[in-house]
């Protein structure tokens, strides 16, 4: 991972040993939102692992079921089929 990456997850890492463990669990996601977090920093780089991270936290509510969500290829928008022209 290069330094640019690994700064970005330095907040990250830091929330994870020193707040997490005082507030207790409380994400419906496995992996857990930090840790999606910063697997999507490291996988995608600094910015779309942000986005990626922003949508997660979105999407981690009380009305969400959760579950597994891994960082897979994940794709912000769903590509549009090709437009044929006649």
């Amino acid at each position: 991972m290069s330094v640019s990456r690994r700064l970005a997850v330095l907040p990250i890492r830091l929330y994870q040993r020193l707040l997490s463990p005082l507030i207790g669990p409380r994400c419906r996601y496995y992996p857990s939102c930090s840790e999606y977090a910063a697997q999507a920093i490291g996988r995608f780089g600094i910015l779309k692992g942000l986005v990626l991270a922003g949508w997660r936290l979105l999407r981690c509510n009380p009305l969400s079921h959760g579950g597994f969500d891994p960082v897979e290829d994940q794709r912000l928008f769903k590509p549009r089929a090709p437009v044929r022209s006649t």
